[in-house]
């Protein structure tokens, strides 16, 4: 159970702080839901406590793990995608969903240098927006640092 002040990430849409636990009806049914603030856009989530677990909540990583993350945004070794735009595009909203942060930093690593090779599609940059924004998000947290901040460190660690 986490509790109000907790930093957590909600997988596929980033990370943030839990601000409130509220218990609300909802088609007839009483349930709790952690109230989560996101810090890009200021968006809130609710996510039922009871299904926390299988929605993947966890708490965000320590400031080692995600020092790892920005290595590997700076490395040189890209991951071998599909040739094919639709089956690419599969291919990394699965790495996405699997809410692990080096998995979604190779994401964004590879779709950028396929960017500056040809143009993306929209979904594919869809994708990379997503990625970028909870790698963000939860750089944000762990550095407690603003977004614009963390904004410049990924795009140093990417492009140099």
């Amino acid at each position: 159970m986490f509790n109000i002040g907790d930093k957590v990430v909600y997988p596929m849409h980033g990370a943030g702080t839990i601000v409130a636990i509220e218990e609300r009806e909802i088609l007839g049914k009483k349930h709790k839901y952690y109230i989560i603030l996101l810090p890009i856009n200021r968006l809130k989530v609710m996510v039922p406590v009871k299904n926390a677990d299988a929605a993947g909540l966890r708490n965000i990583l320590e400031v080692e793990d995600m020092e790892k993350v920005l290595t590997a945004l700076s490395s040189d070794v890209i991951m071998k995608m599909p040739k094919n735009w639709n089956r690419r595009y599969k291919f990394n909203l699965e790495r996405i969903k699997s809410g692990d942060l080096m998995e979604i930093a190779d994401v964004i690593k590879s779709l950028e240098k396929l960017d500056t090779k040809k143009s993306l599609s929209t979904g594919e940059r869809k994708i990379l927006t997503e990625a970028r924004s909870i790698i963000i998000s939860e750089m944000a947290l762990v550095f407690d640092k603003e977004v614009e901040e963390v904004v410049s460190m990924v795009d140093e660690a990417i492009f140099g």
